[in-house]
């Protein structure tokens, strides 16, 4: 995500959320118990930016025991993200790490936090709008 002259670059399977403040029915139309609220367990916001998703061991014929050893670059691949830029997150609270950035307030969340996501139906049919910050 870039600001003015900065860039912010999310890591690994990590998400980089715009808070929504606590309500009980989010601007996408998801109920949320006052439980939920009450003690913060569940938050919702908007996914601005992702990382690449976890990556992937090197499972090519070379392996060997030493595993430092490397014969050769390879390109790091990774396991793509269900989440996307755009996407509204419903996740755990307890998980997310709050961050400023540039005088906005976010929260960077980890996929396996993330209980459901609402994606609108125009627009993002394909991979291609998936931005990984790098």
């Amino acid at each position: 995500m870039r600001h003015n002259d900065k860039e912010l670059i999310v890591v690994g399977d990590r998400v980089l959320v715009k808070v929504e403040d606590g309500e009980d029915r989010t601007k996408v139309g998801l109920y949320l118990p006052p439980s939920a609220i009450d003690n913060q367990a569940v938050q919702g916001g908007k996914i601005v930016a992702t990382g690449p998703g976890l990556p992937m061991p090197d499972l090519g014929a070379d392996a060997s025991d030493e595993p430092w050893r490397t014969t050769g670059r390879r390109e790091t691949r990774f396991v793509p993200m269900q989440a996307r830029r755009g996407d509204y997150a419903l996740f755990f609270r307890k998980a997310a790490v709050e961050i400023t950035f540039e005088h906005e307030r976010y929260l960077v969340v980890p996929q396996t936090a993330i209980l459901a996501l609402v994606r609108d139906a125009e627009g993002h049919e394909g991979h291609e709008e998936r931005e990984y910050g790098y």
